[in-house]
């Protein structure tokens, strides 16, 4: 109990000192929490979804899957017979066909693309009865003929659509048009998906390209039977390859292809927060270091008095633990809020989340109590059993004198044999010869050399602080000096809140590095190897009327049609390849200008040839001259001869294997003949800018698809990778957030632990002007030690990850130095941000009462 008394007397005592570690601990677990919260709502609105949307049950084609669609770009789809012996089942109370496809565009009068903006699909399909049980008909009537349509209620909203706007929708069978008659509402929340309905025969002939059709059949069971024992029926009676399915399975189904995505984004984004949970430890180590060294003859005082090392060390953990349980609460609380602010920014994004199913399990609240203060009190231990080991003779000596002035020589050589190691490692990783081999040694090296920084860093920074204060602080005569041997005062504290900042810089700098590299070595790419003026892709596959448009483009020398086709591919080893093959016409060779090892490209579209890669001629013994046997799926098997194998020491269609479109049509029948999912195009001479004009006007009636040269498609990559970047460096920030803490508690506390000699400082001369400048000119000088270490260690990752790249094409190392100077530069500016309030305190200390303070 006195233990405890003293714990809680110690804490509230130094409540104030302990305030920026509670933070750090608070914004971790709300990181933790709102991740967990956000996640679980998203689960929750999909779950929703699909549980409501499910019939009883629901009949399919085998090979249809949620996620994918066949080739052809038509949805698989059953016939009418199927329908028909659905109805005639025992235990069927209703039964009726549905049409579905995600493979279209719906443009509004303006030509505006109406699908959401958020990734989410754009559906089309036939209304139906089981539709009712998510939507309701709020204005207007389901469409009853072929020009008339309904969508739903949030897309109206987003695009201002009302009944009697007009809508072209777009789909591999044809365009056709149709005027809004209704708009449905969603019952539950709609993630941000674009709804648009037909009536039956309408979608059946103009998105399955034939009447009597249907995507899915949705049986209704009758009183008194279960969806088990109507799906045991209903597979009896139809007895072939169909896929028959349960509310529950279907939904589950759903659930699981929505899931991967979600899961991807809960573990990056945890991620994250543990690193914001690594960073704050440091923090919480300085915290109580300092606490515990301003407290030495307070904590003689008790060993003299009796207290054991076992009690002064369970009162530091009891404060810690305090400190974790408070900030554990407060982070709680926080990450719901965390949670509502990420749905609103995805709300703003286009994918609509509704506070109503705001999902907090009791795990959650566990969770991150459990996570925060279980890091505290590890975060604390150090410091709690260097508490436990002052003597009692320390009663007799000065507070605050600094219980380790230099580095342990075992320390020192801990952190060079690590550091050491983590080097051996990256160079391992930079001459690997396969990049996932390479790819788990450079995790270790990351790892090992981190931790070998953190581990000498008291070394590294009487060494680096000396050579910053060599370049900026000596011009600022005595008080420059002062700063210096301030940092340099006690190594372990300056290091270990160095390096809270350096682990967040290592990653923006290792990030930098490679988000670079990937952008110059694709732009020296597409400068070597792609020889076409004009790349047409969009966000579905390009449509037939689209490909008309493209090739009667005036001003274009050729154009190029790309398809990709599912086959299975078996060399003469016996060995099976399940990957494709990609179907192109003769001019792609001069549109992708690919090098070969044997062989020459051009040959590899005539009849019956083909081209493989280096990597799979290597690993099957292939040669130019062997046949390789082709089964085309929904098509015949052919024996193809290979006439070039092409160089995978490249990035753009590594691995592809070549055949020409008139050998896939001799094998594949015209139904199953994929779209093109992108097209070249090589412009007359001296005609490039007009047919560039040209295209776009051709291409304006299909908004989905971009006509980009190449300047176009190195900006749009550009800014691709700047954006992901920038959404990963808004994720680091909370890891900097914290490490700027820390830097000002260390401060803080530093300038009480110098409360007297401020005092003395003060007395024999020095301002408070040349005392707030010392105590900033420490804190930058500090920042810029972790700024230097972290720009460092990331850049030789980085270096290290772009040699791995370089295995996958991308050779090119571009180290973005005006990125890494303006971070280096920036952190000076966080050192002095980080002092003010530090200085300000000082400033404003009595003289003659920091003289007399013990």
């Amino acid at each position: 109990m006195t233990v405890l008394k003293t714990s809680l007397r110690n804490f509230f005592a130094h409540k104030g000192r302990m305030a920026l570690s509670a933070i750090a601990v608070l914004l971790s677990v709300a990181f933790v929490c709102g991740t967990l919260v956000f996640t679980d709502t998203m689960n929750t609105t999909f779950d929703k979804l699909f549980a409501v949307t499910a019939s009883d049950v629901t009949v399919s084609p085998k090979d249809a899957k949620t996620d994918q669609t066949p080739q052809n770009g038509v949805p698989l789809s059953l016939s009418t017979v199927a329908l028909d012996r659905v109805k005639s089942v025992d235990g069927v109370k209703s039964a009726e066909g549905a049409v579905s496809s995600t493979q279209v565009t719906v443009v509004d009068g303006d030509n505006d693309n109406v699908g959401a903006t958020s990734g989410a699909p754009t559906i089309a399909g036939n209304w139906t009865s089981n539709d009712l049980r998510s939507m309701e008909i709020t204005s207007g009537h389901a469409p009853r003929g072929p020009t008339e349509a309904m969508v739903d209620a949030d897309t109206a909203d987003k695009h201002h659509l009302k009944i009697g706007d007009e809508l072209r929708t777009i789909a591999q069978t044809g365009d056709f048009t149709a005027r809004i008659v209704g708009i449905a509402t969603f019952k539950v929340t709609n993630p941000g998906a674009a709804v648009v309905y037909f009536d039956t025969p309408t979608a059946q002939r103009h998105l399955l390209g034939a009447t009597g059709r249907y995507t899915q059949i949705n049986a209704t069971a009758a009183a008194g039977v279960s969806d088990a024992q109507l799906k045991r029926n209903v597979v009896q009676a139809l007895a072939g390859p169909y896929k028959v399915q349960t509310a529950k399975e279907n939904a589950d189904e759903n659930r699981k292809s929505v899931g991967s995505f979600m899961d991807v984004i809960k573990y990056a984004m945890l991620g994250f927060a543990g690193i914001a949970f690594l960073v704050g430890i440091f923090l919480i180590i300085n915290t109580f270091s300092m606490l515990v060294a301003q407290r030495t003859r307070e904590i003689g005082l008790m060993r003299a008095i009796g207290s054991s090392r076992g009690q002064v060390n369970r009162s530091v953990l009891i404060e810690a633990l305090l400190l974790g349980f408070v900030g554990s609460v407060l982070g709680v609380a926080a990450g719901v809020g965390i949670a509502v602010g990420l749905m609103k920014l995805m709300g703003a994004a286009g994918m609509d989340l509704s506070t109503r199913d705001l999902t907090v399990k009791a795990t959650t609240p566990v969770v991150g109590l459990v996570l925060g203060v279980v890091v505290t009190v590890l975060a604390a231990y150090l410091p709690a059993r260097r508490a436990g080991k002052v003597s009692p003779m320390a009663a007799l000596r000065d507070a605050g004198t600094p219980a380790d002035v230099r580095s342990g020589w075992i320390r020192a050589l801990l952190g060079l044999v690590l550091t050491g190691a983590g080097a051996a490692s990256l160079y391992a990783a930079a001459s690997a010869h396969k990049a996932s081999d390479g790819s788990l040694v450079l995790g270790l090296g990351i790892v090992l050399t981190l931790i070998g920084f953190v581990v000498i860093g008291p070394l590294l920074a009487g060494i680096v602080v000396r050579a910053i204060s060599a370049v900026l602080l000596r011009a600022f005569g005595p008080v420059g000096r002062l700063a210096e041997r301030n940092a340099l005062r006690n190594p372990r504290r300056t290091g270990a809140t160095g390096a809270a900042l350096m682990i967040g810089l290592a990653l923006v700098a290792c990030l930098s590095v490679v988000g670079s590299s990937m952008v110059a070595s694709a732009t020296s790419e597409l400068d070597k190897s792609v020889g076409a003026d004009f790349i047409i892709e969009g966000n579905q596959p390009i449509v037939p009327q689209a490909e008309k448009a493209i090739e009667r483009t005036p001003g274009l020398a050729h154009v190029t049609r790309y398809k990709m086709l599912d086959a299975t591919l078996t060399s003469a080893d016996g060995k099976r390849d399940t990957s494709g093959i990609t179907a192109a016409d003769p001019s792609y060779a001069d549109d992708l200008r690919r090098p070969t090892t044997e062989g020459t490209l051009k040959n590899a579209y005539g009849t019956d040839a083909m081209s493989v890669g280096s990597d799979y001629a290597k690993k099957h013994g292939v040669h130019v001259g062997d046949r390789i046997t082709v089964a085309f799926k929904g098509g015949r098997t052919a024996r193809l001869k290979v006439a070039a194998v092409t160089d995978d020491s490249t990035a753009i269609d590594q691995g592809a294997r070549y055949t020409s479109i008139a050998t896939m049509e001799k094998y594949v029948p015209k139904s199953q003949i994929p779209p093109n999912v992108i097209m070249f195009a090589k412009a007359d001479d001296g005609q490039a800018k007009q047919a560039y004009a040209s295209l776009k006007t051709a291409l304006k009636k299909y908004p989905t698809y971009q006509v980009r040269n190449q300047t176009d498609y190195k900006q749009e990559l550009k800014d691709q990778i700047g954006q992901l970047l920038n959404m990963v460096y808004g994720l680091l920030a909370l890891a900097i957030i914290v490490a700027i803490l820390g830097v000002v508690n260390t401060l803080a506390l530093s300038v009480v632990e110098r409360t007297r000699e401020i005092g003395l400082m003060r007395a024999i001369g020095l301002s408070r002007r040349q005392l707030r400048r010392m105590i900033r000119m420490e804190s930058v000088v500090i920042a810029l030690f972790g700024a230097l270490l972290g720009l460092g260690l990331g850049m030789g990752w980085g270096a290290t990850a772009q040699k791995l790249l370089a295995l996958e094409g991308l050779g090119v190392l571009d180290i973005p130095w005006p990125t890494i100077i303006g971070v280096f530069v920036g952190s000076a500016f966080v050192g002095l941000f980080a002092a003010l309030v530090p200085a300000f305190r000082a400033g404003r200390m009595n003289v003659l009462n920091a003289i007399a303070t013990e």
